[in-house]
């Protein structure tokens, strides 16, 4: 599928209707994690819309770029961006969390085609993306591998094998998103185990290394577009992101890291999005 040409104000939009429909599966559920989808759905919403060469309608395509979900638990901001696409009907959403549902509360590659791996054991994503970009490199495909992870999770250190072993093969197919909203279910990532200067670490094991504010649409796109074209060694986003962002009663609020909202909770959080009260 080529890159779309929707602009700014057409991408801001569907920020907003893919905000709402994180809510809304989440509240029907009445299970999941608000706080970290909505921080990583900017960002998904400009690789999916501008950048991602993928075919919904055959999602095991050979030469499709690999998406890989490493903070598994904020699938709904995946599936909200995968059903606009078009990998499945947009009334699956509500299905989420639901026995026998394809949309399981972390991705299963099993159930729902489009989905790389299966995630949701945190630290694993890293490694997995690194394989599939070496396996690139090895059958000469031009495919790029992204990986979205969460800062918390690169208390793990898997992470860091990953994050050591990939400039060794010059892996500039793979780019890494670092989800950096400051957030975990103990608490604070700074405080639960701090993980900074992070830009440092990842240049010091010679990751071409960007910091971007993960919610500002130009950034996202611009950092997209300088990876893509690095050469030589792997990529890296670091996307400084708000917890919860778009509701101005979940933000920074680490309580709804995995917590569902209340129908009225729900209604209130939808009324901010679509009145762009906290965007």
């Amino acid at each position: 599928m080529p890159a779309s040409t929707a602009s700014a104000t057409d991408l801001k939009a569907l920020t907003r209707h893919l905000r709402a429909d994180i809510i809304r599966m989440i509240e029907a559920a009445g299970s999941g994690h608000p706080g970290g989808s909505l921080s990583i759905i900017d960002v998904l919403v400009v690789l999916y819309a501008k950048f991602l060469n993928h075919d919904p309608k055959n999602p095991a395509w050979p030469d499709r770029d690999r998406v890989i979900l490493s903070k598994g638990h904020g699938c709904p901001a995946l599936y909200a961006v995968m059903a606009h696409a078009g990998y499945f009907p947009k009334e699956n959403l509500m299905t989420l969390r639901k026995f026998g549902s394809p949309l399981q509360g972390h991705p299963d590659r099993l159930r729902l085609p489009g989905i790389e791996v299966s995630t949701g054991s945190l630290g694993q994503g890293l490694s997995m993306a690194t394989g599939m970009a070496l396996s690139g490199k090895l059958d000469k495909k031009d495919y790029r591998t992204y990986c979205v992870l969460g800062d918390g999770e690169l208390q793990e250190g898997q992470c860091w094998e990953a994050i050591m072993s990939a400039p060794k093969f010059k892996l500039d197919n793979l780019i890494a998103i670092v989800d950096q909203n400051n957030g975990q279910i103990d608490g604070p990532v700074n405080e639960v185990m701090d993980i900074e200067p992070l830009k440092d670490k990842f240049e010091s094991f010679q990751w071409e290394t960007q910091a971007i504010d993960g919610h500002d649409l130009g950034q996202i796109e611009a950092a997209l577009t300088r990876a893509r074209q690095g050469k030589g060694k792997p990529q890296a986003i670091l996307a400084k992101t708000i917890k919860g962002k778009g509701v101005s009663f979940m933000e920074h609020n680490i309580g709804w890291h995995g917590v569902a909202p209340k129908k009225e909770e729900a209604d209130r959080a939808v009324g901010e999005i679509h009145n762009g009260e906290s965007h």
